[in-house]
């Protein structure tokens, strides 16, 4: 009975593994709201992806700015520390902002869509000042 009860156990935590998967969703045919709103959090995780692969670069940017000033004055280094700052300050704006967003249908099914299109879309508007700024370096 001892060897049962872990394999039954096992069997259990394997068999309930796949519902606690999301369900793929076709979102060009989204109709209900569950599906509307993990179709708008999939475009939120789309472009937090493609922000953090340009903050990264606009970061490794910034780096080699404050080597080449540091090297005529160190009183110019402070590029990487501006951008951190910049993006910390972006980051509650965009929470703040996206929480009112959301507050239009507080507690309602419908919340969560409009608070995953608004990060989506503010999300997007930073991605595109941070290539501004890349593109301003050369870069």
């Amino acid at each position: 009975m001892r060897v049962v009860a872990p394999a039954i156990g096992l069997l259990l935590v394997l068999a309930t593994s796949g519902f606690a998967q999301e369900p793929e969703v076709d979102c060009q045919k989204a109709e209900t709201q569950m599906d509307l709103n993990m179709c708008a959090d999939q475009e939120y995780q789309a472009a937090d992806a493609d922000l953090n692969k340009a903050y990264r670069k606009a970061i490794a940017a910034m780096q080699e700015t404050d080597k080449e000033l540091g090297g005529i004055d160190a009183a110019y280094v402070g590029a990487v520390e501006a951008l951190k700052k910049a993006q910390r300050a972006w980051i509650g704006y965009r929470d703040g902002q996206c929480e009112l967003a959301g507050s239009e249908a507080r507690g309602g099914s419908m919340e969560p869509m409009l608070v995953s299109g608004c990060l989506a879309e503010l999300t997007r508007k930073r991605t595109a000042e941070l290539k501004e700024l890349l593109e301003a370096q050369g870069n």
